[in-house]
């Protein structure tokens, strides 16, 4: 289990709250009316070592394999500052914030000075997370990103997906780009594809307690959806070989190409979660 020196968490009342692992600035749990939305392996490994596998780890600089250091960047196995500790606004919603600067080892693998500032708002029935890199360097540089969220569910076959019918994804298991052709995307199997250039939202269906969430995103072009399955869950120590029937991740990113940031600017992209 986690340390209570590694947590933050931001309680809202009513049963309603999100914790925060300073690892990665990984959210962990988002209790909604005393219902967990988000799914986190039981075997997950809280040792300030290994990516957490679940709730909504943050991927930067880069989304999958890099040649300059470990898959899906160094962002969600750094520690992160509590920049502002939790704090009710004027809507009556808790607001923390966090973030993480470049360091010597960071710039040993990706030699450019950053910030990451990352705003979580935890409403009566939603999440919002807000996003922001900020190039502190005097030179641009590329990255990718994403918020990779598990969401759990009683029987991820039941769970469905809208909002990418037509679209072309990459498919990561099987190779190639295709076209989705269903309204409603279900998962069966080994799952994992990039669907580009994607609306800004998307309804989860199936998830725990039967219940819908929304995904709304702003300035994040593209959508993953990821189930390991039963053979790949056998072959992840920190994953149950069963835990696979009872997530989705759904996953908002800037991934299909990198972005370009200049010199003295910033970034901006948001993820609001709803349940309905």
């Amino acid at each position: 289990m986690a340390s209570p020196d590694d947590l933050v968490v931001v309680d809202r009342g009513e049963n309603t709250s999100l914790t925060v692992h300073l690892y990665g600035a990984t959210v962990i749990s988002w209790k909604c009316r005393g219902e967990e939305i988000l799914f986190v392996s039981q075997k997950s490994l809280f040792d300030n070592k290994k990516a957490i596998r679940g709730g909504i780890p943050v991927v930067f600089p880069c989304f999958g394999p890099w040649d300059l250091g470990p898959q899906h960047g160094f962002a969600r196995i750094s520690r992160w500052k509590v920049e502002s500790t939790p704090q009710k606004n004027t809507a009556g919603d808790m607001v923390a914030i966090f973030s993480l600067e470049d360091s010597d080892k960071t710039r040993a693998m990706w030699d450019f000075k950053f910030k990451l500032i990352y705003t979580l708002t935890l409403k009566e029935t939603a999440f919002q997370m807000d996003f922001k890199v900020e190039n502190k360097d005097s030179k641009p540089f590329p990255f990718t990103c994403l918020l990779h969220t598990y969401l759990g569910t009683p029987d991820v076959t039941k769970s469905g997906v809208t909002g990418l019918n037509k679209l072309t994804y990459v498919d990561k298991v099987k190779g190639g780009e295709h076209q989705e052709s269903r309204d409603v995307v279900t998962v069966a199997e080994n799952y994992d594809r990039v669907y580009k250039s994607t609306p800004d939202e998307h309804s989860v269906s199936g998830c725990v307690g039967g219940k819908t969430v929304v995904v709304k995103k702003t300035n994040f072009p593209d959508t993953v959806v990821w189930n390991p399955w039963k053979d790949k869950a056998a072959g992840m120590s920190d994953f149950g070989d069963d835990e696979y029937t009872n997530m989705i991740c759904v996953e908002a990113g800037y991934v299909v190409k990198p972005f370009e940031l200049g010199a003295g600017k910033s970034f901006e992209a948001s993820q609001l979660l709803t349940v309905i």
